[in-house]
Protein backbone atom coordinates (compact mmCIF):
# COMPACT_ATOMS: atom_id res chain seq x y z
CA UNK A 1 0.00 0.00 0.00
CA UNK A 2 2.62 2.12 0.57
CA UNK A 3 4.49 2.55 -2.95
CA UNK A 4 1.51 1.95 -4.65
CA UNK A 5 -0.65 4.98 -2.80
CA UNK A 6 0.59 6.77 0.19
CA UNK A 7 4.18 7.09 -1.51
CA UNK A 8 2.71 8.62 -5.26
CA UNK A 9 0.33 10.85 -3.06
CA UNK A 10 3.31 12.32 -1.13
CA UNK A 11 5.43 12.88 -3.97
CA UNK A 12 2.31 14.78 -5.55
CA UNK A 13 1.69 17.09 -2.50
CA UNK A 14 5.57 17.23 -2.01
CA UNK A 15 6.60 18.51 -5.46
CA UNK A 16 3.07 20.65 -5.45
CA UNK A 17 4.28 22.09 -2.24
CA UNK A 18 8.44 22.90 -2.92
CA UNK A 19 7.22 23.75 -6.73
CA UNK A 20 5.17 26.58 -5.20
CA UNK A 21 7.76 28.30 -2.73
CA UNK A 22 10.40 27.70 -4.80
CA UNK A 23 9.23 29.21 -7.90
CA UNK A 24 10.87 32.93 -7.25
CA UNK A 25 14.28 31.11 -6.80
CA UNK A 26 13.39 28.74 -9.66
CA UNK A 27 13.27 31.89 -12.05
CA UNK A 28 16.37 33.09 -10.61
CA UNK A 29 18.20 30.33 -11.14
CA UNK A 30 17.09 29.90 -14.53
CA UNK A 31 18.64 33.71 -15.05
CA UNK A 32 21.53 32.75 -13.87
CA UNK A 33 22.12 29.60 -15.81
CA UNK A 34 21.46 31.75 -18.86
CA UNK A 35 23.61 34.72 -17.79
CA UNK A 36 26.36 31.70 -17.16
CA UNK A 37 25.81 29.50 -20.13
CA UNK A 38 23.85 30.56 -22.58
CA UNK A 39 20.57 28.24 -24.10
CA UNK A 40 19.35 26.34 -23.30
CA UNK A 41 18.52 26.59 -19.73
CA UNK A 42 17.69 23.36 -18.81
CA UNK A 43 19.25 19.64 -20.27
CA UNK A 44 17.04 17.19 -21.24
CA UNK A 45 17.71 13.79 -21.85
CA UNK A 46 16.15 10.08 -22.85
CA UNK A 47 16.33 7.98 -19.28
CA UNK A 48 14.66 4.64 -18.54
CA UNK A 49 12.29 4.33 -15.46
CA UNK A 50 9.93 1.89 -13.74
CA UNK A 51 9.94 -1.40 -15.94
CA UNK A 52 12.62 0.18 -18.29
CA UNK A 53 9.88 2.73 -19.37
CA UNK A 54 11.98 5.38 -21.15
CA UNK A 55 10.73 9.36 -20.22
CA UNK A 56 12.66 12.59 -20.76
CA UNK A 57 14.48 13.86 -17.62
CA UNK A 58 14.62 17.22 -16.89
CA UNK A 59 17.57 19.41 -15.41
CA UNK A 60 19.23 22.67 -15.15
CA UNK A 61 22.33 22.67 -17.17
CA UNK A 62 25.69 22.69 -15.60
CA UNK A 63 27.64 22.35 -18.69
CA UNK A 64 29.03 24.38 -21.47
CA UNK A 65 28.55 23.16 -25.04
CA UNK A 66 32.89 24.23 -25.79
CA UNK A 67 33.89 22.02 -28.35
CA UNK A 68 37.53 21.41 -30.12
CA UNK A 69 38.82 22.15 -33.60
CA UNK A 70 37.12 19.47 -35.34
CA UNK A 71 33.54 20.29 -33.70
CA UNK A 72 33.45 17.26 -30.86
CA UNK A 73 32.42 18.30 -27.25
CA UNK A 74 35.15 19.15 -24.92
CA UNK A 75 35.64 16.52 -21.98
CA UNK A 76 33.56 16.88 -18.70
CA UNK A 77 36.25 18.27 -16.77
CA UNK A 78 36.63 21.30 -19.30
CA UNK A 79 32.97 22.13 -19.55
CA UNK A 80 32.31 21.62 -15.94
CA UNK A 81 33.12 25.01 -14.96
CA UNK A 82 32.72 27.27 -11.91
CA UNK A 83 28.77 27.84 -11.50
CA UNK A 84 27.98 24.64 -12.77
CA UNK A 85 30.38 23.05 -10.33
CA UNK A 86 29.15 25.12 -7.56
CA UNK A 87 24.91 24.22 -8.67
CA UNK A 88 25.78 20.72 -9.08
CA UNK A 89 27.52 20.52 -5.41
CA UNK A 90 24.45 22.14 -3.76
CA UNK A 91 22.37 19.41 -6.23
CA UNK A 92 20.39 22.66 -7.38
CA UNK A 93 20.68 21.12 -11.50
CA UNK A 94 18.60 18.50 -9.52
CA UNK A 95 15.30 21.37 -8.84
CA UNK A 96 13.44 20.93 -12.34
CA UNK A 97 12.70 17.06 -11.44
CA UNK A 98 10.50 18.59 -9.39
CA UNK A 99 8.10 18.09 -12.58
CA UNK A 100 9.50 14.70 -13.26
CA UNK A 101 7.72 14.03 -10.09
CA UNK A 102 4.91 15.81 -10.32
CA UNK A 103 4.42 13.71 -14.02
CA UNK A 104 5.03 10.41 -12.15
CA UNK A 105 7.79 9.64 -13.83
CA UNK A 106 10.22 9.43 -11.21
CA UNK A 107 9.66 9.96 -6.98
CA UNK A 108 11.65 11.31 -4.43
CA UNK A 109 13.32 8.16 -3.41
CA UNK A 110 14.39 5.67 -5.47
CA UNK A 111 17.67 4.60 -7.79
CA UNK A 112 18.59 7.16 -9.46
CA UNK A 113 17.92 7.40 -13.45
CA UNK A 114 20.84 6.40 -15.63
CA UNK A 115 21.70 6.39 -19.34
CA UNK A 116 19.89 4.48 -21.76
CA UNK A 117 22.57 3.37 -23.14
CA UNK A 118 23.20 1.10 -20.12
CA UNK A 119 20.08 -1.17 -20.57
CA UNK A 120 21.84 -3.96 -22.37
CA UNK A 121 24.98 -3.90 -19.93
CA UNK A 122 23.30 -4.75 -16.95
CA UNK A 123 22.96 -8.57 -15.45
CA UNK A 124 19.34 -10.41 -14.38
CA UNK A 125 20.06 -8.81 -10.82
CA UNK A 126 20.97 -5.19 -11.57
CA UNK A 127 17.80 -4.90 -13.98
CA UNK A 128 15.90 -5.37 -10.40
CA UNK A 129 16.59 -1.60 -9.90
CA UNK A 130 14.05 -0.89 -12.48
CA UNK A 131 11.30 -2.52 -10.18
CA UNK A 132 10.34 0.74 -8.66
CA UNK A 133 10.18 4.72 -10.13
CA UNK A 134 13.71 6.44 -9.84
CA UNK A 135 14.67 8.92 -7.30
CA UNK A 136 16.06 12.05 -7.22
CA UNK A 137 17.95 10.56 -4.15
CA UNK A 138 17.97 7.16 -3.86
CA UNK A 139 19.85 4.65 -0.79
CA UNK A 140 22.85 4.61 -3.46
CA UNK A 141 23.44 8.44 -3.10
CA UNK A 142 23.17 8.60 0.64
CA UNK A 143 26.11 5.49 0.69
CA UNK A 144 28.55 7.54 -1.69
CA UNK A 145 27.32 8.96 -4.50
CA UNK A 146 29.41 9.15 -7.29
CA UNK A 147 32.46 8.19 -5.04
CA UNK A 148 31.50 4.55 -5.07
CA UNK A 149 32.13 1.73 -8.03
CA UNK A 150 28.78 1.02 -10.03
CA UNK A 151 28.57 -2.37 -8.64
CA UNK A 152 28.61 -1.22 -5.15
CA UNK A 153 25.57 1.50 -6.49
CA UNK A 154 23.60 -1.19 -7.84
CA UNK A 155 23.91 -3.26 -4.73
CA UNK A 156 22.53 -0.71 -2.84
CA UNK A 157 19.73 -0.22 -5.31
CA UNK A 158 18.54 -3.44 -5.68
CA UNK A 159 18.40 -3.64 -1.53
CA UNK A 160 16.41 -0.66 -1.60
CA UNK A 161 13.83 -2.08 -3.80
CA UNK A 162 13.39 -4.94 -1.35
CA UNK A 163 12.81 -3.19 1.96
CA UNK A 164 11.46 0.28 0.32
CA UNK A 165 9.06 1.36 3.29
CA UNK A 166 8.15 5.32 4.42
CA UNK A 167 10.88 4.90 7.01
CA UNK A 168 13.25 4.19 4.82
CA UNK A 169 12.59 6.94 2.51
CA UNK A 170 12.44 8.96 5.48
CA UNK A 171 16.10 8.34 6.53
CA UNK A 172 16.95 8.50 3.15
CA UNK A 173 15.48 12.05 3.00
CA UNK A 174 17.23 13.13 5.76
CA UNK A 175 20.54 11.59 4.99
CA UNK A 176 20.02 13.58 1.65
CA UNK A 177 19.86 17.00 3.24
CA UNK A 178 22.63 16.10 5.61
CA UNK A 179 25.04 15.46 2.34
CA UNK A 180 24.35 18.10 0.53
CA UNK A 181 24.85 20.75 3.19
CA UNK A 182 27.94 19.21 3.46
CA UNK A 183 28.99 18.97 -0.24
CA UNK A 184 29.44 14.84 0.31
CA UNK A 185 30.29 12.71 -2.35
CA UNK A 186 29.83 14.77 -5.34
CA UNK A 187 32.60 13.64 -7.56
CA UNK A 188 34.05 9.77 -8.02
CA UNK A 189 37.94 9.44 -7.00
CA UNK A 190 38.68 9.42 -10.17
CA UNK A 191 36.81 11.46 -12.81
CA UNK A 192 34.98 14.76 -12.01
CA UNK A 193 31.35 13.51 -11.84
CA UNK A 194 31.50 9.30 -12.69
CA UNK A 195 32.54 7.08 -14.59
CA UNK A 196 30.40 5.99 -17.08
CA UNK A 197 29.32 2.16 -17.08
CA UNK A 198 30.99 -0.80 -19.14
CA UNK A 199 29.59 -3.18 -17.50
CA UNK A 200 32.43 -4.67 -15.79
CA UNK A 201 32.99 -1.60 -13.41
Amino acid sequence: MYQSIIKRIGDILGSLLLLTFSMPFFVLLSFLVYVNMGRPVFFRQERPGKDEKIFSILKFRTMTDERDGDGKLLDDEKRLKGFGKLIRSLSLDELPQLFNILKGDMSFVGPRPLLREYLPLYSARQKKRHEVKPGITGWAQVNGRNAISWKQKFEYDVWYTKHISFRLDLKILIMTLQRVFMRKDISSNTHITSEKFNGKN
